[in-house]
């Protein structure tokens, strides 16, 4: 497997430790203590969540992934989400996600691996230390959030697996639960959800293994219990309630791909001067930020991550890879 150094963050990103740790109410002494601390408090935790968000999760604030940009609200980004399980509308999901069922939980990861297998909820939080990374959340539709999320890199479970020399993509499938999510009766997608990575970005010490935010487990709307995010690629890559991982060795076809292939490209990578079909990628809104009438900023290359994760890409038409 390739490896990588994660670049240090320019200066002008990295918020003054004293303005970051006044506003990080819930980080408690005993996170600061170690990792240790942080995994003795994960066997409390209830995985049994509502769409009201759940109890605290301990965790290690990561100081390489620290931003200067402020933090959206923790009541926007469990209120105004895409999970299309639960309905379109972006109030869908904190509406009617209470109902779904967190606990017991599984992941299943079977494919190209030595070592298959099937993993509890519990053995995943216990796999690796905890860890607070704030990243830039962008989406297809034109609007961006900037989260604190608490879990770890994927690829300390894909090393756990041991995939083999045919590993070349790493498929990701969500849960159905048609009592409760009434999205699951439209025919915009596909179900159940499939999203995909090339091995190389699966692998990457970017892409989390998340199982929380602001310091506490993942509300149901924002993909609880365990979900993927990738920060340099649209929203859409990052799949909620993670049922199944599958590595392969041909490349799977996303859902948004399976159904608009001239809109939602494999890669999904965050590049705003690759134009969606139906708008502009070139400005993004910040929720949070005063509303509708709030100056749009710029988007980013791969939404401000350009250092760390262009190199994936070299030699490639990222217009026609899109």
């Amino acid at each position: 497997m390739a490896s990588y150094r994660f670049n240090q963050p320019k200066p002008s990103e990295i918020t003054p430790e004293e303005v970051w740790v006044n506003r990080r109410r819930f980080i408690s002494a005993g996170v600061a203590a170690g990792a240790g601390v942080a995994l003795a408090g994960l066997a409390d935790v209830s995985v049994a969540n509502t769409s009201a968000g759940g109890r605290d999760l301990p965790a290690q604030v990561n100081r390489d992934y620290l931003l200067m940009d402020a933090t959206t609200p923790e009541k926007d980004v469990t209120s105004y989400n895409n999970f299309y399980e639960f309905g379109l509308d972006k109030s869908d999901p904190s509406r009617y996600a209470g109902k779904m069922v967190t606990d017991p939980w599984s992941v299943r990861v079977e494919g190209e691996v030595g070592k298959p297998g099937t993993f509890g909820l519990e053995e995943l939080l216990a796999l690796e230390p905890m860890q607070e990374r704030v990243y830039r959340l962008r989406c297809v539709e034109g609007w961006s959030m900037v989260i604190p999320w608490v879990g770890y890199s994927l690829a300390s479970l894909l090393k756990k697996v041991e995939p083999t020399g045919n590993a070349k993509y790493v498929e990701f499938v969500t849960d159905m639960q048609p009592d409760v999510m009434p999205g699951l009766r439209s025919r915009v997608l596909e179900w159940p959800y499939r999203e995909a990575l090339r091995m190389d970005e699966a692998m990457h010490p970017l892409t989390l293994l998340t199982f929380g935010l602001y310091g506490k487990v993942l509300p149901n709307q924002n993909g609880a219990p365990v979900r993927l995010v990738v920060p340099w690629k649209y929203g859409f890559k990052s799949a909620k309630s993670i049922v199944a991982i599958r590595v392969t060795e041909q490349q799977p076809t996303p859902s948004w791909v399976a159904v608009a292939p001239q809109e939602y490209g494999f890669y999904a990578n965050v590049n705003p001067e690759v134009r969606h079909p139906r708008w502009s990628q070139a400005t993004e809104r910040r929720i949070g930020e005063g509303g509708f009438f709030t100056p749009r900023r710029p988007t980013l290359m791969f939404n401000g991550y350009a250092d760390q994760v262009a190199s994936l890409y070299s030699g490639m038409d990222l217009a026609k890879n899109y």
